[in-house]
């Protein structure tokens, strides 16, 4: 059985908008799956009616959010579905649309005391080791009095990767991606590193020890101090004086 035709616009405005739904409903009608092609772009500008230009803005606008993928010298495909662009752009609209920065926390806290349990019962030894070498280099920041916004990043990643859920290891990094960017709004660099570590160490201590009722409070001590500071901070930014 042959493809189904692409459907021809229905009206002019906006016509890289009109694009995006006539080729996703050529790809609905024909039940095209991951990896099929599209037809080239000048036979689809001759379908649609419209510029080979318009048709490239359209695949872009596609490509942007995972619906299409271009390999540079073979053609335009459909991509497989994935949480990863809705996730990237989730974080970036998250940090400038939410200016109170202690709702992205409570949100990271909530998901990482929540979810740390099962942690306990899939972590491996390698991957403990792996948390003991970000904390290593932790310390050596904080003695110097640096931050380590890298390692800590790499810490919250590391502590879920073990439960095999790769939308969950990005939901996390979404909400940590959106609390760094909130926190623009809010001045934290009066934390101080050395509490900063030796919290993150605490939390592989009571991990590597499977103690689940530790490890809950461990990481709830973490955020709730991050929140003082924060809540220290808005107020003398409110009063007009710099922490």
């Amino acid at each position: 059985m042959g493809l189904k035709s692409i459907k021809p616009l229905t009206r002019a405005p906006l016509l890289h908008v009109s694009v995006q739904e006539s080729l996703r409903a050529y790809i609905d009608d024909n039940g095209l799956q991951a990896g099929a092609p599209l037809p080239p772009e000048s036979d689809l500008a001759q379908q649609l009616g419209v510029s080979r230009n318009s048709v490239r803005e359209g695949i872009k606008a596609l490509e942007s959010v995972g619906v299409l993928e271009s390999r540079r010298g073979v053609g335009v495909f459909v991509k497989a579905f994935s949480f990863e662009p809705l996730l990237d752009n989730l974080a970036y609209g998250l940090g400038g649309a939410l200016r109170q920065v202690e709702e992205v926390l409570e949100i990271r806290r909530t998901l990482e005391v929540g979810l740390i349990g099962k942690t306990l019962q899939l972590i491996t030894d390698e991957d403990i080791q792996e948390l003991r070498r970000v904390v290593a280099r932790m310390r050596v920041h904080a003695e110097r009095n640096e931050a380590f916004v890298d390692e800590d990043r790499l810490f919250h990643r590391l502590l879920f990767r073990c439960q095999g859920n790769e939308t969950l290891v990005r939901v996390i990094e979404v909400f940590w991606l959106a609390f760094y960017k909130a926190s623009d709004f809010v001045n934290l660099e009066n934390t101080d590193p050395m509490r900063t570590w030796r919290d993150h160490e605490a939390i592989v201590d009571a991990v590597e020890a499977k103690n689940l009722e530790d490890a809950r409070s461990r990481l709830d001590s973490h955020y709730e101090g991050i929140a003082r500071v924060i809540a220290h901070n808005k107020i003398n930014s409110s009063n007009g004086r710099i922490p």
